[in-house]
Order: C-alpha cells, then structure tokens, then sequence
C-alpha cells in the first residue's frame, strides 16, 4: 500500500498522506516526501488529509511537519489532520502558528474527508 497518494472522493481529489500506526522511525521518511508532491501541484488546489491514527509522532517528526506545512502553505485549498490524542495540542498549535493556516483535527478519516469536499466542520 503507498503511503502518499491521491484518492478520489465525491469528484475531488484528495492527497492522503496515510501515516496510520506508521513506526517512530517510519515517520520522518514519509513526512519529508510530501512537500514535492503538493508543490508541483497548481497553487491554491491541493485537499491535503495527513492521517496519524495509531502513530507515536515525535517531536522531532512534528518539527518536520511544520517544516512541510510551512513549505505547502500556498499550495493547500484546505487540510485537515486525523489523531486520536496522539499528538499534543500544544505540538498541533504550533503546526498551525508556523504555517500560518488552520489544519482543523478530526477523530475519523471520514469526517475529515467530507470537511476537505464540504468545506464545513
């Protein structure tokens, strides 16, 4: 199964980046893989759903995630992030702060799949 891919739902398209009960050492692999992908995509386009279900992210890999946020920033219509209090919401925050945009945080993959196509919370 690849880990980064574009998925289709409701006729738009998604970038899923599906880090679900990925290993420690796993993360900052896939994480740094995201960037190229969303920036040769047209600016302002990009449903960007990262999914940490089941992962341990360090503070080492959010420092990599903000990185990618802050690097994506002009490129994202909207993200939306999944974990199930797996991540700090100090760490999430700081996401946000650094990239300047809200990434709202979902429990399911399926409720933050129809905000990306809906728009709404």
């Amino acid at each position: 199964m690849e880990r980064i891919r574009f998925i289709d739902h409701r006729g738009q398209r998604i970038l899923l980046i599906d880090l679900t009960n990925c290993e420690p050492a796993e993360l900052p692999k896939l994480v740094d893989q995201v960037p190229p992908i969303v920036t040769s995509e047209p600016p302002g386009s990009v449903l960007l759903l990262a999914d940490f279900s089941g992962s341990t992210p360090t503070r080492e890999v959010m420092e990599r995630v903000k990185i990618a946020a802050a690097i994506d920033r002009k490129h994202i219509k909207r993200s939306a992030y999944v974990f199930n209090g797996n991540i700090p919401k100090p760490l999430h925050d700081a996401v946000q702060m650094f990239s300047s945009r809200e990434i709202p945080k979902f429990e399911n993959r399926e409720q933050a799949i129809d905000f990306l196509v809906g728009g709404n919370r």
